[in-house]
Formats: C-alpha cells, sequence, structure tokens
C-alpha cells in the first residue's frame, strides 16, 4: 500500500508577509505537526514569505514548494464579475522582472490603505494608519489588518462584518487597486520558470459552465498550466467539474486551503473545514510537469 495516499498536502497558505497570521517558521512547524506532505506559502504579490520559508531547516517529511498568488484582472476578452487570482509554483525567486513587478503591485497596495482610512474616518470610524502599522508591524498591511483593528475597536464584532459592511467591493470604504491583466500575470510567472494556476476558480463568478470553459481555453492559450479546484468553498461538484475540464483540457490539477490563520479562524491548514483532502499525487505530478 501506498502512505502517499493517505498524506494530504495544501499548496495555498498566506504568512505574514502578505495577510496571514504566522510567520514562515510558524507554518513550517504548523504543517510539520499536522503531518502535511507538502506545502507552499503564497501571500499576496510578494514572495517574501517563500524567501524566508527557504532559508529554514525544513524537515525532510515536508515538501516546499516556492509561491506567490497575484491579483489579476481580465482583458475585454474575458469577462467576468468576481475575484480574478494567478497561484504561480516554482517560481525563481531572483528572477528581475518578477520582482520588479512585485514591487509596483506591493506598491499599489500600500498607497491605497490611506484612502481607505480617509474613508472609514469620514462614516466615524476613527483611527490612523500609524494605528494599523502599530498592530500589526509585519509583512505588508492590507485590508485584512483594517478589518482586525476594527475588531479590536469594537466598530464591527469580527473580519467578516468588516468586509460585508465597510471594505468590500461596493461598500462605503472601499478602494480598488491596480492589478496586473491576467496574461502579464500569467507571462511573468512562467518568465520566472514558474507554473501559473488559476485560484479558487468560484470567486470568479461564472455561473454558466460553457463561458467557464471558454475562460480556461483562453486562459491556456496564454500560458495557464493549471487549476485550483480543491478549496474549502468549492462543493464536491465544483471540484469534481473544475477536475473534469483541467483533465480535459491538459492542465494540472491543484489545491490548498487559502489559510490565513486566525484571519480566517474557520480555515485549517491542511483541512480547510474539516472536509477537504488534497491528494499528495497532485504535488507530485506539479513537480513533474
Amino acid at each position: 500500500m501506498d502512505y502517499k495516499k493517505h498524506v494530504r498536502i495544501d499548496l495555498h497558505i498566506h504568512s505574514t508577509a502578505s495577510d496571514g497570521t504566522l510567520s514562515p517558521p510558524e507554518i513550517i512547524s504548523l504543517a510539520h505537526s499536522l503531518n502535511i506532505g507538502a506545502i507552499a506559502i503564497t501571500d499576496h504579490d510578494t514572495i517574501d514569505g517563500s524567501k524566508e520559508a527557504l532559508t529554514l531547516d525544513i524537515p525532510p517529511s515536508l515538501k516546499l514548494l516556492t509561491g506567490v498568488e497575484i491579483s489579476a484582472s481580465s482583458n475585454p476578452s474575458l469577462p467576468y464579475t468576481g475575484s480574478f487570482h494567478v497561484l504561480g509554483y516554482s517560481i525563481r525567486l531572483g528572477d528581475p522582472v518578477l520582482n520588479q513587478t512585485l514591487d509596483m503591485l506591493q506598491d499599489a497596495r500600500r498607497n491605497r490603505n490611506p484612502r481607505i482610512v480617509k474613508l472609514l474616518n469620514k462614516i466615524g470610524i476613527n483611527f490612523s494608519l500609524k494605528d494599523v502599522a502599530d498592530e500589526f508591524s509585519e509583512g505588508q498591511l492590507g485590508r485584512p489588518h483594517i478589518a482586525q483593528l476594527m475588531v479590536k475597536r469594537g466598530f464591527v464584532k469580527s473580519i467578516n462584518e468588516a468586509f460585508d459592511k465597510y471594505l468590500g467591493t461596493g461598500r462605503p470604504a472601499y478602494v480598488d487597486k491596480y492589478r496586473l491583466d491576467c496574461g502579464q500575470a500569467i507571462e511573468i510567472i512562467l518568465a520566472a520558470g514558474g507554473i501559473p494556476v488559476l485560484a479558487h476558480p468560484f470567486f470568479l463568478q461564472i455561473e454558466n459552465k460553457d463561458r467557464f470553459e471558454n475562460l480556461i481555453v483562453n486562459l491556456k492559450e496564454m500560458g495557464l498550466k493549471g487549476i485550483e479546484a480543491y478549496y474549502p468553498e468549492h462543493s464536491p461538484d465544483l471540484t469534481a467539474f473544475y477536475a473534469e475540464v483541467a483533465n480535459r483540457y491538459g492542465l494540472l490539477i491543484t489545491g490548498g486551503t487559502d489559510f490565513h490563520g486566525s484571519i480566517k479562524p474557520d480555515v485549517k491548514m491542511g483541512s480547510g473545514r474539516g472536509d477537504l483532502f488534497v491528494p499528495y499525487e497532485l504535488y507530485e505530478e506539479l513537480i513533474n510537469s
């Protein structure tokens, strides 16, 4: 019997380098304690988490993939209404174009923070950006950190409430940010020797299956290599559908929890909400592609 059939992986994890609450050493330690076979630290628009992880003493039983999650936008031929993210695996962390691009995206994230706080102040939610920075000294500040401070100061009862009422798309304190065109995101990952994968397709909010397949055909032409089929928000039927589409078009299948630590306390590393199992063989297929 192949013991790896019973080993889970988690290829979608966020650290304190972006908006997670665990540092890379803490992530490695937790993954090892949970007997997870392989992980990827895929921070938003930064590879600092992966860079730090590679400096650590990683247990032999735990495999580590370098990773990133790039916020992207569609082009006019690929309409969608939801959130478009591209995961990049096995990237060369020293690639200059990748690093320059991520620096630009991080600047875009930083530049919108004061605008968000200003909008919150206008509606009576009073704190400064310095207050946020003092509370969260590590990583790049963003909406999840602002939401956490809102909870701590008693303006809302939960992070979800902060987003639902104030910080989410279309809400009073929402500020959009610059995103790469999805083709650019894929191209930059490929140029850095990486494997571009469409993250959590559920959040694209494409309900028509034919339209989704058309999107995948277009993205594959741009260089897409995989689909994140296993994800906490994907029902068994959706997981099966995304896996079927991936197989039909010769794409890799990946999966992960989108673990953020205490920001998303109901999502556990390796198991999501308790019912997610991403098989080890998907990691093997990914690294052998």
